[in-house]
Parts: structure tokens; sequence; C-alpha cells
């Protein structure tokens, strides 16, 4: 079955001078031809966005959006009209939400916070504002270490709350940032903490960017051995270094940074001196 607003994979049934047909449906999805793959044939496989043209018609795209169903994005308003308004999100298409899925006067070039959702009257995919009662952390889906998508979502004292999977509400605290974020961005991160704050009677959620543990720990090890290899087998860094000049040059926090170097020297792979690091061949 297909699913409209997501990447489906489709066979290409047959071609025509408006672009490639697509099963999926009785008469076939089109694929208009400025978003052809080239050497496309029939029976290539096609991973495609479905979403409806302005004919009501499915429609793919080799164009990837902002967000796709049930995904909380921030989109910038394209055209205010007296019955509701229209998103970019990245189509040729814009996004509509309707007047009644407002919870504000939107004003065009505005930013907002929508869930991508399917209209129930058109069954056409739209967007909603009403999407923050459903953000509860009550019924967990989540657990600790769980790799999460996260988005940034508003700027507290503490640090940004953040969206979990579209799903529940957590804190990526400010000494788990090492890189500039705005509100809006997405990316991966994982589940640090889950606790019950009996002040507040409910249940909150730390998390942070990246990996959890020694996967993380794994990876940023790869990282600084594949940047010796390209300095000659140098870098003047060690455990000494400031966070700051760490995560310019690494991308990585300085406690990461340090977990990384620790596992390196065990395994004989560096010198840890204090000019910086050396490989070991």
């Amino acid at each position: 079955m297909i699913q409209i607003g997501k990447f489906n994979s489709l066979k290409v049934i047959r071609e025509k001078e408006a672009g490639v047909y697509l099963d999926g449906t009785p008469e076939g999805i089109l694929l208009p031809k400025r978003f052809v793959p080239k050497c496309t044939s029939i029976g290539n496989e096609i991973s495609v966005f479905l979403y409806h043209d302005s004919e009501d018609r499915i429609i793919a795209t080799t164009q990837t959006p902002k967000g796709q169903l049930d995904d909380i994005v921030l989109l910038k308003v394209a055209e205010v009209t007296s019955f509701g308004a229209f998103l970019e999100w990245g189509l040729m298409k814009d996004l509509f939400i309707p007047k009644s899925q407002m919870r504000n006067f939107m004003r065009k070039g505005g930013e907002y916070f929508v869930k991508i959702v399917v209209d129930d009257k058109t069954g056409r995919l739209s967007a909603t504002e009403y999407f923050e009662p459903a953000l509860n952390n009550e019924t967990l889906t989540v657990r600790e270490k769980d790799e999460v998508q996260l988005t940034i979502y508003r700027k507290t004292q503490i640090g940004y709350e953040v969206i979990i999977n579209n799903t529940h509400k957590g804190i990526l605290h400010f000494n788990e940032i090492y890189r500039p974020i705005k509100i809006g961005d997405r990316f991966s991160g994982f589940i640090k903490k889950i606790f019950y704050d009996r002040e507040k009677g409910k249940t909150l959620i730390d998390v942070a960017a990246g990996k959890a543990g020694y996967i993380r720990v794994d990876d940023e090890a790869e990282t600084i051995l594949e940047l010796l290899r390209s300095q000659n087998g140098f870098l003047p860094f060690n455990d000494k270094s400031s966070p700051e000049s760490i995560y310019a040059h690494f991308k990585m926090s300085k406690k990461t940074f340090k977990m990384a170097l620790g596992r390196l020297y065990k395994e004989r792979k560096i010198l840890i001196t204090d000019a910086g690091i050396k490989e070991l061949s």
C-alpha cells in the first residue's frame, strides 16, 4: 500500500511525454518529467514522496519536503488568504493550513511550528498549529539511551525545550550543546535521563545530541583517527585543550573527545603528549 505524505519505493510501469508512471494505483502515479532521474527505464524502482496536486490527483516527486506526515516542523508563510495560509515546505505546491487550524493570525514571511496531518474533509495533506496537547510524557514510547529525533522548540532558562519523535517533550540543557543551534533545527539525539519531578507533578526527559555511550565514542574515535591521517599523523590537541577549540576542530564535546582519546590510547593507536596527539604505526 502507498502512503500519502511519506516516501514510497515504487516501480516505473510506463513512460509518457509528461514523465513516467509508477505503480501504486490502478491508473498509475505520475512522476513529472522534471523529477525523473537520468537513465530511468521501465522496471526501475524509485523512492518518491507522494501528495495531491491542485486537481486532487496523487502525484510523485523526488524533491525532499521539510517534513513528512505527522512531523512537527517550523515553516515559513508564503501567502495569507481569508480562508487560511500557504506554507513553504520544500515542494512546488505549498502546504495549506486552514484558518480553523491557526492558533493566531499568521503573517506572510513569519515562521510557525505546525504538524503535518491529513485533512479530514479533503483527504489532502495540510497543517495544524493545534498539536501541543498531544505532546505528553504520561505514556512514554522511549527509554533511556534510545536514539530519537529531536526538534528544537523553544528556549528556556536552563536550555532548549525539544520535541522528541513528534510525541514527547524534553530538555536539551545548555551544558549539552556544543554547536550553534536555532529554533526549528532537527537532528538525531538520545534519551539521557527520564525522571519524575514531584514538585511539578510530571515526568521530565533530559536529552543529548548525537549517540549514546560507547556507540558515540567508537564513532568519534574513528573521526579522530581519520583527522590524524589527513594531517600526517599529528594534531596539536590533547585532553587539556579548551572545549571551544575541541568543538571547533572535531565537532564533539570535550568529554566525548577525552573518552575517545582514552579508547585510542588503550588500543595503542595514539600517543598523547604535551604538544598534541600522534598516531602510532
